[in-house]
């Protein structure tokens, strides 16, 4: 599921809220005025130059993304938009992918949308509601995003639009200090990573927390362990071939990466530190999932890196602080394939405006305005991982900008929706709360659709 899914939306909001967003026209190199649009220096409008000027024009962007987050992305396009003298309106939506079709079907498209889901663009783009990008976009797009990430909004040979966000999903969260009292190393293989495991269950704590509860998307955080460890068992081309369904659900290798996952989470020795025997998982909130690192009770906790938001105040994110994350690792310390998440900006209208919006959002100079307002991670090339705004960001920055990188975008966001978004998630649910592997498999395999 991709972070800037509908269910997970308004939690990330939720944590964002606790950032101190300290935010001047003046205060620094960038041009970008008060939020509240009042009296500010006036932007240095030769970076926009390029975009030419589109007085009195309006460019309408719907978006699951809300709240603080929205906020921000306004603040960090407002000195282009006054610089082209356009106006952008925006609006952010918990119902995306329902209001999405609705207002496609009615008539009433936005002219921009950010697509979180791959799978949900495709059904657009076949159904000829979007509009293919332009070779300004293309352009930018192929010096900025590896060909992983452009493919996912490429439909029947067709592309039609860059990516935006991005977020790593292949951390394991742990606390340098427990482990440097305890003398535990970060493990560098699956191996190690198990053999830490026992170690830590021997010195009497439980290695592992997890909450995998999110209001109608339950179970999402259960589908991005599988998914991890299907890149990793699989390879990259078998991750391609589950997500299309040319490997069924329930093929021998999914049912290998299954029991991986269940070695650890189905393991009351293991887990759940800090809340209760495995039951407990499917009750614990996503958001808390991890909270007990902080309290000694547990050591580990596999989720992406915006769970940096999500530590209680005033802990330190930081390799030397109270927590930090590692790769993920498979059994060949050599490959390390990284399963993510973002969002694509497609539109459904071509007029002149709406494409200079989107050649903008598809340049470094959004995201990097948007990086120094507060927490913020893109894939793009060309914006400088030194100014995220904590470690955890510029890590995964330059993990995504790293060439040798193989990159995998969030499998249930690809897959048919009734599936991803449906069976995959309440599949896993019923996993922890007891239903054997073969079980839940096949009934997620009997949901895929027959055409």
């Amino acid at each position: 599921m991709s972070l800037l899914s509908r269910p997970r939306r308004t939690a990330l909001a939720a944590g964002t809220m606790g950032l101190a967003l300290v935010v001047t026209a003046c205060g620094s190199s960038d041009p970008a005025p008060s939020a509240g649009g009042g009296a500010s220096a006036a932007p240095e409008c030769a970076a926009f130059s390029q975009y030419g000027k589109h007085e009195g024009k309006t460019v309408s962007i719907y978006s699951p993304i809300r709240d603080t987050e929205a906020d921000l992305f306004e603040q960090a396009w407002k000195p282009f938009a006054d610089c082209v003298g356009m106006k952008i309106t925006y609006e952010g939506t918990g119902e995306f992918e329902a209001q999405i079709q609705v207002r496609a079907d009615g008539g009433n498209p936005p002219d921009i949308a950010f697509f979180p889901q791959p799978g949900l663009l495709e059904r657009f783009a076949k159904a000829g509601k979007l509009k293919p990008a332009t070779d300004e976009v293309k352009k930018l797009t192929a010096e900025g995003w590896s060909e992983d990430w452009a493919k996912y909004s490429t439909v029947d040979g067709v592309f039609y639009g860059a990516p935006l966000g991005a977020s790593v999903k292949s951390f394991v969260w742990y606390s340098p200090k427990m482990f440097a009292e305890k003398g535990w190393a970060v493990p560098k293989t699956w191996d190690e990573l198990m053999t830490l495991t026992n170690t830590i269950a021997g010195s009497g704590v439980k290695p592992w927390c997890a909450g995998i509860e999110s209001g109608d998307a339950t179970g999402w955080p259960a589908t991005d362990w599988i998914e991890d460890l299907m890149l990793r068992e699989a390879g990259p081309e078998g991750y391609d071939d589950w997500v299309s369904h040319k490997t069924p659900f329930n093929d021998p290798k999914v049912t290998a990466a299954v029991e991986k996952v269940g070695a650890i989470l189905k393991n009351e020795k293991f887990v759940n530190g800090g809340y209760g025997p495995v039951k407990s998982i499917a009750s614990t909130a996503f958001q808390e999932g991890g909270v007990p690192i902080t309290e000694g009770k547990c050591a580990l906790h596999r989720q992406a890196s915006f769970y940096a938001n999500f530590w209680p105040e005033g802990t330190k994110v930081a390799e030397d602080g109270d927590v930090f994350a590692f790769y993920l690792p498979g059994n060949d310390p050599a490959k390390k394939p990284v399963l993510g998440a973002g969002e694509f900006v497609a539109a459904f209208t071509d007029r002149p405006e709406v494409q200079a919006v989107q050649a903008y959002l598809a340049g470094a100079e959004f995201p990097t305005t948007r990086m120094k307002l507060a927490t913020y991670v893109t894939a793009r090339k060309g914006v400088d991982p030194a100014n995220a705004q904590n470690p955890i960001d510029k890590l995964s920055m330059e993990m995504l900008q790293d060439p040798s990188t193989v990159f995998r975008f969030d499998g249930s966001d690809l897959m048919p929706a009734a599936v991803g978004a449906g069976t995959f998630w309440k599949g896993m649910t019923d996993w922890i709360n007891g239903k054997d592997t073969k079980t839940v498999l096949d009934y997620i395999e009997a949901s895929w659709p027959k055409s």
